[in-house]
């Protein structure tokens, strides 16, 4: 992979994780392209987009890989947020999270991930896991039967557009849950990996008539959006843990397709500027420690605020996990201080590890 490539992923995945936190704050980077319509498809994009073909060949490899890179770091965060919880239950009389059950610090993070409130996002590190899996396997299936791009598109692009219909059709039970998600977001995967081999360096997609048609598109999107009224819905947005789409069969689809388009087009247009700034790097290099993390900074940011303005702490208790002080003014100070202070809590643990937890050095 080269330095090239390496920071234009880097960026990309900078500005992923940018459009999560801004969305848990209920604003936009992208303005025509509402939080939650898109962010969580651009992760899955990435992970296509990094895939490698050699593991079709090299399965064991790539579970192992994948069940360190992101299995093993879940259940550690797990471990520590069963103790924040704890902490903060006996210091406010709330309890952010299910009871404590083998069930739900081991099974619940695959059924929906909502086991600890302040740990909630990632409930996408267990998806993204059996995401993957699902799709090294299918892709392996389909190989086999018929080595053809198209025929492969044809597939992922049924599984991801269907995926809304059968969340209307069947009931939603956990199990059928983890089947509705994995079916949209294994197109993703693949479109991710299309976009890379079929079409990056093929077919120039920036130019100024692609760009007219995607505003265009998005402007006509828009009219089916309801997130201005909370009242009307959740429109071009879309709750995917629970494959909550609300009346939409096609949009949710759409509108992630043309939110990976504009964070591509973005990422082409700012690289210039902000590929040697370091910061930039770190947020790309740490975003599952970002994600991990940033409910609980902002939580500790409340109740910092709360402190300063005599209010109660239990005041917090009165209110969703999502819930921050006074919004109108603080909203922009709490995403510059959330995303500093998650980003520079993964590199220290990143340091830690390197230093203190790695027996590497020791061995020859």
């Amino acid at each position: 992979m080269n330095e090239d490539f390496s920071n234009k992923v880097t960026i990309l995945k900078a500005l992923a994780i940018l459009l999560v936190v801004s969305g848990h704050l209920e604003f936009s980077l992208l303005g025509m392209f509402t939080p939650y319509s898109f962010q969580l498809a651009l992760f899955f994009f990435i992970s296509g987009y990094l895939f490698k073909e050699k593991y079709l060949d090299d399965v064991l490899t790539f579970v192992q890989r994948r069940f360190n890179s992101l299995l093993i770091p879940y259940f550690w965060y797990n471990l520590f947020y069963l103790g924040v919880t704890v902490l903060i239950f006996k210091l406010t009389g709330k309890f952010w999270g299910e009871p404590i059950t083998l069930k739900n610090f081991f099974i619940t993070p695959f059924l929906n991930g909502h086991q600890f409130d302040l740990s909630c996002p990632l409930w996408f590190v267990t998806q993204l896991f059996m995401t993957m899996i699902v799709f090294l396997f299918l892709f392996r299936v389909l190989r086999s039967i018929k080595d053809n791009k198209y025929f492969h598109l044809t597939v992922f692009t049924l599984l991801g557009v269907m995926a809304i219909p059968v969340s209307k059709i069947v009931k939603l039970d956990p199990l059928m849950l983890i089947v509705v998600r994995t079916m949209f977001s294994v197109f993703f995967v693949y479109l991710g990996y299309y976009y890379r081999h079929y079409i990056e360096d093929k077919i120039d997609i920036f130019t100024a008539k692609w760009m007219g048609a995607i505003i265009v598109l998005q402007s006509i999107l828009w009219m089916f959006n309801r997130d201005y009224d909370p009242e009307h819905g959740i429109g071009l947005s879309y709750v995917l843990v629970w494959a909550r789409f609300d009346q939409q069969l096609i949009v949710p689809v759409i509108t992630a397709i043309t939110g990976i388009w504009a964070s591509l087009l973005v990422v082409k247009i700012i690289y210039p500027y902000v590929k040697d700034i370091k910061f930039v790097k770190l947020m790309g290099e740490n975003t599952y420690h970002i994600m991990a993390n940033h409910l609980l900074v902002m939580y500790i940011i409340t109740a910092a605020f709360l402190k300063i303005n005599g209010i109660p702490i239990t005041e917090r208790a009165n209110h969703d996990i999502y819930w921050i002080y006074n919004p109108v003014q603080t909203t922009y100070l709490y995403f510059v201080l959330t995303m500093v202070i998650s980003t520079y809590a993964g590199v220290f643990q990143k340091y830690i590890k390197k230093n203190f937890l790695s027996f590497d050095k020791y061995t020859d």
